[in-house]
């Protein structure tokens, strides 16, 4: 995309990030346009009537719900990102809404707005432990029942916590913590493509011995 095309689509989005901020004012607490598209941040508290907002109100008529995803910042006190995305058809806009909380306080469902955020929510509390309050199923979706933990934050370990296998004996899955049958391996990162001065044990023939 050129940077004429750029400098209209910012223009635009500009003017959708003014209406917004014009009509809910204790709702906005930043508006970002980068790269041809609009960010807003929202307080959570507020969610449900953004999104109802820029669905219905007709300079915007962000129609579409595309999907929710979620973002961790293990360094923050309010550590993930909540990210709506949403599109107007009629409008060729895209937008997204973001709003920020922590391991304990729950974001409002927005069901009631855009029934198809069911299994986003879901989701990302599966996901990333993300609470919505008001959601009439807020349970696992990707994972097991028996899942420890919340695999997309930071702090979860790449090994996870338990380890799953059938056993035979028992004749059902049984859950068993994991067991590690070979340390990690240290790498020393030196690539003998570039070069042979050094050479990696069993690549001999990366200095040509092998052909000598």
């Amino acid at each position: 995309m050129g940077s004429n095309a750029w400098e209209g689509d910012a223009q635009s989005l500009a003017e959708v990030a003014g209406t917004i901020e014009q009509a809910l004012p204790d709702a906005v607490e930043s508006t970002t346009i980068a790269f041809g598209e609009l960010s807003v941040t929202v307080a959570a508290q507020h969610i449900r009537e953004v999104l109802r907002f820029l669905r219905d109100d007709t300079r915007c008529a962000f129609a579409c719900f595309i999907d929710i995803s979620g973002a961790d910042y293990p360094g923050r006190d309010r550590r993930f990102d909540v990210v709506y995305h949403l599109l107007s058809p009629t409008q060729n806009q895209r937008i997204r809404v973001k709003v920020e909380t922590d391991e304990t306080t729950p974001v409002p469902s927005v069901i009631d707005v855009f029934p198809a955020a069911d299994w986003f929510e879901r989701e990302a509390y599966d996901l990333y432990g993300i609470l919505f309050s008001d959601h009439p199923d807020l349970r696992r979706l990707l994972t097991d029942y028996g899942f420890e933990g919340h695999p997309l934050r930071k702090d979860f370990p790449l090994t996870g916590f338990v380890e799953v296998r059938y056993d035979d004996a028992q004749k059902r899955v049984v859950y068993e913590p994991v067991e590690l049958r070979q340390e990690f391996r240290a790498f020393d990162f030196l690539s003998p493509w570039e070069g042979t001065d050094y050479v990696l044990p069993g690549d001999e023939k990366a200095s040509g011995e092998a052909s000598s």
